[in-house]
């Protein structure tokens, strides 16, 4: 009860169902996400039942599960003959029964003897979601981010647990960010699998909608670049997300991370917000950039001792970048739709 309770965040209505089932998939599943590598498919599953006790049920001998993969979701119960088999034989059935279905899930051909009998016939159905469900789910908060790895794995060395992230709205996309993604790249120490990242909500903007992102992440897949869309536009956020991982900015976007004045004006919460991102094992890879008509770079920058080892400089000599997707998208009159037009932008920049 008390594990539930801590998992959900609230107390459950109904324990055994398949909707708690369902709900208990989800948070594994975004649990999964949090820990897989970019392209690695992962799954959430989740299993509640109410089976054989010491004493004598009321009620049916049943067990409910469910395993959430990115676009699909597989539901399963099954109601036991009640008095045939002891606590530790319906144990052993629904285990059978919860590897036969991680077996489909994973397209693997299963020889498993659930045990079941010809009465006790399993309830399936399979629910695919398209890819603007998906995007929908992601916006409203069900998912906690998609990623879209476009990128070769084999590029990057697929084993690097580590992400080094560039985020932004990449509205549109130009040689600019290949560029300083590919700098910052150069001068971690750690390493890392290179990403950007999207996120479909805004602070102080409306959310992005499903057409907009999916015409911003065509153009990562155009040019072979994994993308991931999160629904987390705050750092601190972004931290808990992706744990261990470099974070790709501007020296005007450091200069507000640093600054009291986003955290109510209080020094000391600012202190605390970043100490927390720093418990996760986060960095900031920290580029120059034009700020009101003058190239600031990290030296420039007034960081905290207690957070310093938190930002790296991108030196200018490895990486300048003095055009921004605004000044883009004001050159070629308005937002970019199209892939040609995309791939004219790599190269615009220097």
């Amino acid at each position: 009860m008390i594990s539930m309770v801590q998992l959900l965040g609230r107390v459950p209505n109904q324990h055994c169902s398949q909707s708690m089932a369902n709900e208990m998939a989800l948070l594994a599943y975004n649990r999964a996400l949090k820990l897989s590598k970019p392209g690695c498919a992962v799954f959430g599953v989740g299993f509640t039942g109410t089976l054989a006790t010491s004493r004598p049920k009321r009620g049916d001998h049943r067990f409910f599960l469910s395993i959430r993969a990115s676009n699909r979701i597989w539901e399963t119960s099954v109601t036991l003959t009640k008095g045939k088999r002891s606590r530790e034989e319906e144990d052993k059935v629904a285990s059978c029964v919860l590897i036969q279905a991680l077996a489909k899930a994973c397209q693997v051909s299963e020889t498993l003897d659930s045990g079941l009998t010809d009465s006790e016939v399993p309830n399936e159905s399979e629910t695919r979601f398209s890819e603007e469900e998906e995007l929908e789910q992601l916006i409203d908060g069900k998912i906690c981010f998609k990623i879209c790895p476009f990128s070769k794995a084999e590029s990057y060395g697929s084993d690097k647990d580590r992400k080094i992230i560039l985020p932004g709205s990449f509205n549109p996309l130009h040689d600019g960010h290949l560029k300083l993604l590919e700098a910052a790249m150069s001068v971690s120490e750690a390493g890392g699998y290179p990403c950007f990242e999207i996120s479909a909500l805004n602070a102080d903007k409306p959310s992005l909608t499903v057409t907009e992102i999916k015409d911003r992440v065509k153009q990562f897949e155009v040019l072979e670049k994994t993308v991931i869309v999160s629904n987390q536009p705050f750092f601190y956020k972004k931290a808990e997300l992706f744990p261990g991982s470099s974070f790709v900015i501007g020296a005007d976007t450091a200069a507000r991370l640093v600054n009291p004045k986003y955290y109510e004006g209080s020094h000391k919460r600012m202190l605390e917000v970043l100490g927390d991102c720093k418990q996760t094992g986060c960095k900031f890879l920290v580029g120059g950039r034009n700020v009101d008509g003058v190239f600031k770079v990290l030296d420039d920058l007034e960081i905290p001792k207690d957070l310093s080892t938190m930002f790296t400089s991108i030196p200018a000599d490895t990486f300048r970048m003095d055009i921004s997707s605004t000044e883009l998208r004001k050159n070629q009159g308005g937002v970019i739709s199209n892939a040609e037009a995309w791939k004219k932008n790599i190269g615009f920049c220097s």
